[in-house]
């Protein structure tokens, strides 16, 4: 089933965004940036063409954290948005819990998870990677 478009955005509602296509990715990633960024364990994240994000309120706040790679997110109330390496501009990760249907859009691999933190459980259901599923 071929999705029209699916909605989301931050916390406050400043930001919102519409994506469209099907995503060439959905991953739950473990490192720690991506921890730290979002304050949680790991991150949900649905991967799609850079053209298929279009932000429809809002202007999210780019953040470099590390080099090469852009982060966004509501410069408002702080939710993460975004995730995009310069190296591959073609693509760019949403945070799948800022979807309106995130549900539609669990994870169908593990990346990162050499990095993951002891107390967390890996879901043995998924495709899991040490470093990036990219090779």
């Amino acid at each position: 089933m071929t999705r029209e478009f699916a909605e989301g955005g931050c916390l406050c509602g400043a930001i919102r965004y519409r994506l469209t296509g099907e995503p060439v990715a959905l991953s739950l990633c473990h490192c720690r940036t991506c921890r730290l960024a979002a304050g949680a364990p790991s991150v949900a994240w649905v991967v799609v063409r850079s053209s298929e994000l279009m932000f429809l309120a809002g202007t999210p706040t780019p953040f470099e954290s590390s080099p090469g790679v852009l982060r966004t997110f509501c410069g408002r109330c702080g939710t993460s948005l975004t995730y995009q390496r310069d190296l591959e501009s073609e693509t760019i990760d949403v945070t799948t819990a800022t979807l309106d249907s995130a549900d539609a859009f669990a994870p169908t691999l593990e990346i990162w998870t050499a990095q993951k933190l002891a107390w967390e459980s890996l879901n043995s259901r998924l495709r899991q990677y040490p470093g990036s599923s990219r090779q």
